[in-house]
């Protein structure tokens, strides 16, 4: 870290990405909490073409 406290960036060996290293006062670690659930989708509203649009494949995939 430099003298001012700032991140300096350093390079990992084997990895595209870079990593910073923390800020003083900062709490390193994730946090580790859970997942909010994600709401049941509601099927009664279906429309005419919602099952081909998520069977259909966006051109650049």
């Amino acid at each position: 870290m430099t003298e001012n406290g700032e991140q300096r960036i350093v390079r990992v060996a084997g990895s595209r990405r870079a990593r910073l290293t923390p800020v003083p006062g900062t709490d390193p670690e994730p946090e580790t909490g859970e997942k909010p659930e994600r709401p049941a989708v509601a099927s009664e509203g279906k429309g005419p073409n919602d099952d081909r649009l998520r069977q259909d494949v966006p051109p650049h995939y």
